[in-house]
């Protein structure tokens, strides 16, 4: 067993492994879980999170990376959520995104971690929103999720972070792809990666067009900046870290950072009582209630709402 008050008070201190060994509790389901989280709950609420997301090949990797050096220049600390793939057979991540970002693995102010999403779909790993709060009660300043490529409905980083930032690159063909993705309904930033390539201006061109066919704004609200990068050499990484800036000063403003944070604290309590409840019902396999509620089913003297209605309350009284 772990000793999560002195792995706490080490992550405090910026001591990486104390901080990994806590990301490795949240992974693994550990049964000090609840203790872990009970610990952090006071030490959190200071990180800015942004989301990184897009179709494979578009450069995030190469655009975290830039923008941790450009937030190191800031003098910020930085934790990096790499999302990789699961390895269909050990279960572990293909890519390993820390590679890519090896410059910054002797720097005490940069935490990276990469996270397998075992079969998660949305592009997550099930254990991010928790692996977050280690980093964040682990004294970073910002936090970066970068996620595995999306497909159509794999959206999911909106949910997870305070600010959204979607790449796309010239030539392949995210331009019309997003819409059909639902990408176009979850940035916050834009980020036109690869813009040494032709095209470049095209897809920025094309971009902005569908933006302004979405929905109506008022004034005030926010419309999302498009800059475009060429993330490899630095190129516009102070202009993306200036608009994410913004964004973040727009939502305090309004408010509305404090209502993402609350609507992420519903889902994230909402997806533990589901968990826990889909447990039980696990558990119910043989058990005489559900037996009884089958033949009952089967007779025609229950039907299988009524009989759910029945499980669930027998579930919650006892």
């Amino acid at each position: 067993m772990q000793d999560v008050a002195s792995l706490v008070a080490q992550a405090r201190e910026g001591r990486p492994r104390a901080v990994a060994r806590l990301i490795s509790l949240v992974e693994g389901a550990s049964p000090q879980l609840r203790e872990v989280m009970a610990a952090l709950a006071p030490l959190t609420g200071g990180a800015y999170v942004v989301g990184l997301t897009g179709s494979p090949g578009v450069g995030k990797s190469t655009s975290t990376s830039a923008l941790v050096t450009a937030y190191r220049k800031q003098g910020k600390r930085v934790g990096v959520l790499a999302v990789d793939p699961s390895s269909p057979f050990s279960g572990g991540a293909l890519l390993g995104d820390r590679v890519r970002m090896s410059e910054h693995a002797s720097d005490p102010g940069v935490y990276i971690r990469s996270m397998a999403t075992r079969g998660h779909l949305g592009g997550l790993a099930w254990a991010a929103p928790q692996a977050i709060r280690v980093l964040d009660a682990a004294g970073c300043d910002v936090v970066l999720v970068e996620t595995v490529g999306v497909g159509q409905s794999e959206v999911e980083i909106a949910s997870q972070a305070d600010t959204s930032m979607v790449l796309l690159a010239p030539g392949m063909g995210d331009g019309i792809q997003a819409a059909k993705a639902g990408i176009l309904e979850i940035g916050d930033v834009y980020v036109v990666n690869k813009a040494d390539r032709d095209g470049a201006d095209a897809t920025a061109r094309e971009l902005n067009h569908m933006l302004g066919l979405g929905e109506a704004r008022e004034a005030g609200d926010w419309r999302p900046p498009i800059v475009k990068t060429v993330a490899a050499r630095g190129e516009g990484v102070d202009e993306v870290v200036e608009a994410l800036e913004k964004h973040r000063a727009w939502m305090e403003e309004r408010g509305v950072l404090q209502q993402r944070r609350l609507a992420r604290a519903e889902r994230e309590v909402e997806t533990i009582a589901v968990t826990a409840l889909r447990e039980r019902i696990g558990d119910l396999h043989g058990d005489r209630r559900l037996g009884a509620l089958a033949e009952r089913i089967v007779a025609g003297d229950l039907d299988p709402y009524r009989a759910a209605d029945e499980l669930v309350a027998g579930l919650t009284a006892s």
